[in-house]
């Protein structure tokens, strides 16, 4: 695997509403190769990426954030369908 330099704070702190779309990339054109381990792909995605928090889909600027927290997606999902 080849070296990817790395900002994660940089990526994060992205502001969507200043942010330039020509710096993002459209997440319909990633071609992730879905048969490597997932480390592997976790490379891939970010080798084709500039920035693994915001990018497009389509015409839509997408943020990727979460909370610093142990609940876990499946918590969250469990907790919003025993509310229903």
């Amino acid at each position: 695997m080849k070296p990817v330099n790395l900002d994660f704070d940089a990526m994060r702190n992205v502001d969507i509403r200043t942010v330039q779309r020509s710096e993002l990339v459209d997440i319909n054109v990633l071609d992730i190769k879905t048969s490597l381990p997932f480390i592997e792909k976790v490379h891939d995605y970010l080798t084709q990426t500039d920035n693994a928090y915001c990018f497009l889909c389509g015409d839509v600027i997408i943020k990727v954030s979460h909370s610093k927290t142990t609940t876990t997606l499946t918590d969250c999902m469990e907790e919003i369908i025993r509310s229903l």
